[in-house]
């Protein structure tokens, strides 16, 4: 595999996908409305984008597919983050992070 940083940075919808997964299996439904949750409704991903991007993350082995269950008397494809998928947002979350710190002491020094 790839080392994390080489991947970075991700698009904010591709961080929100593999943020909603960080807590557990989730469906595609249930990632839309994570996203929009998590990005305080800046992000509303359509299906045709939402697997598009699953589809994509899959094949780059960030994510697996699960076992189907069954939502709401529906049979669901599940998705889970991979190992390697977890070293990719905990990388990026390090980069947003350490971004977020030279901005609060830049904007601090500038107020003086």
């Amino acid at each position: 595999m790839q080392d994390p940083q080489a991947e970075l940075p991700l698009t904010e919808s591709t961080y929100t996908i593999m943020l909603s997964l960080a807590s557990g299996p989730r469906h595609g439904y249930a990632i839309m409305q994570d996203v929009a949750e998590l990005s305080d409704g800046r992000i509303e991903l359509g299906t045709g984008t939402l697997y598009g991007a699953l589809r994509r993350l899959l094949e780059q082995g960030w994510i697996d597919r699960v076992e189907e269950q069954e939502v709401d008397g529906r049979n669901r494809k599940m998705y889970v983050l991979t190992a390697h998928g977890k070293k990719i947002l905990d990388a990026e979350t390090a980069r947003l992070r350490q971004l977020l710190a030279a901005a609060g002491k830049r904007l601090a020094s500038g107020l003086s």
